[in-house]
């Protein structure tokens, strides 16, 4: 058997390496599904509730020609519909729980089961009344807006920041998924949180597949659930990323883009 390494649970949830081990098994057959050779996915070996044997990666630098075959590979999954949005069952992002269901509208979930969730975990009184108050107000504004400007739901890794890929000397690999199928682009938002993949990996993935006119406003969005996330997670730090996001939503309800 091939190098393989072992990652302890240490969560708190019971099912969250195995939800991860069906992540990474659902990646890699969309990606064999698009004709994607260049982007890895560790073989998941075994799981239980308290350890997942996973492909071993000994991580390098990244060149141009990997971050090229990032950004084109992803596109072409990208590029896959899938039937319905969101996820057959619950899942986890990182350290906290991911609420899914089925539902044939993109504006629907994410703001329901992505903002909404997020929003019912933020601790301060004042702050969540605060989020609570514009997602009611702004969110049929929001869902509609996020409904016109969705092609179809695709696969998602769910939680690509750059420390869940890793590069070998031959390839990307895709680590600790958080899937459900959404909207392409929230994956791309995610991409720009904390760096990046660089300016080749962008212009790979826009020849495959460009963003659409708005993503720059969908990416303000879309990160929004992230950084709510981190704001539950890890505190204060990210409120800012927190308020900002939600400054967006009310532009596109007055604004209407």
């Amino acid at each position: 058997m091939a190098d393989t390494y072992l990652k302890q649970n240490a969560t708190g949830y019971a099912n969250a390496l195995i939800c991860e081990a069906e992540g990474l098994e659902r990646l890699a057959s969309a990606l064999g599904e698009a004709g994607v050779t260049d982007i890895g996915v560790p073989k998941v070996y075994r799981v239980d509730e308290s350890e997942l044997e996973i492909t071993a990666i000994e991580a390098l630098g990244a060149s141009d020609r990997a971050r090229q075959a990032l950004g084109e590979g992803l596109a072409r999954l990208h590029s896959l519909p899938r039937d319905a949005y969101g996820w057959s069952h619950d899942n986890y992002i990182g350290l906290s729980p991911q609420p899914n269901r089925w539902c044939r509208s993109w504006g629907e979930f994410f703001v329901r089961d992505r903002l909404g969730y997020q929003v019912t975990r933020v601790r301060d009184a004042a702050q969540r009344t605060r989020f609570q108050k514009v997602l009611e107000q702004q969110g049929e504004v929001l869902m509609k807006w996020l409904d016109t400007h969705c092609d179809h739901p695709s696969l998602l890794h769910g939680d690509l920041w750059s420390g869940n890929v890793l590069f070998d000397v031959k390839m990307p690999w895709l680590i600790d998924p958080a899937v459900y199928c959404g909207d392409r682009e929230a994956d791309l938002a995610m991409t720009e949180m904390f760096g990046g993949f660089g300016r080749s990996f962008y212009a790979a993935y826009d020849r495959q597949y460009p963003r659409t006119p708005v993503y720059g406003v969908k990416r303000e969005v879309y990160n929004l659930y992230h950084y709510l996330n981190h704001y539950n997670l890890f505190g204060g730090g990210y409120l800012g990323g927190c308020q900002a996001g939600i400054a967006v939503i009310e532009s596109i309800s007055q604004t209407g883009h």
